[in-house]
């Protein structure tokens, strides 16, 4: 179904985008906030600490 993505790879990424945005939702995080706030600290995280950045609440 991703007929106008432009390619097979351009639909899977635009799927992996999707599903972050509705995980963040999921878990009572404003989607664009979270995108807003992981896109200016992504340049740069470490690698190793990169599952810090994913849109799921802890439970500290």
């Amino acid at each position: 179904n991703w007929l106008f993505a432009g390619s097979e790879t351009a639909g899977q990424r635009a799927a992996a985008i999707q599903s972050l945005l509705e995980t963040a939702r999921l878990n009572g995080i404003e989607p664009m906030a979270w995108l807003t706030e992981t896109l200016e600290k992504l340049p740069n995280w470490p690698n190793s600490r990169i599952d810090e950045l994913l849109p799921l609440k802890t439970t500290a």
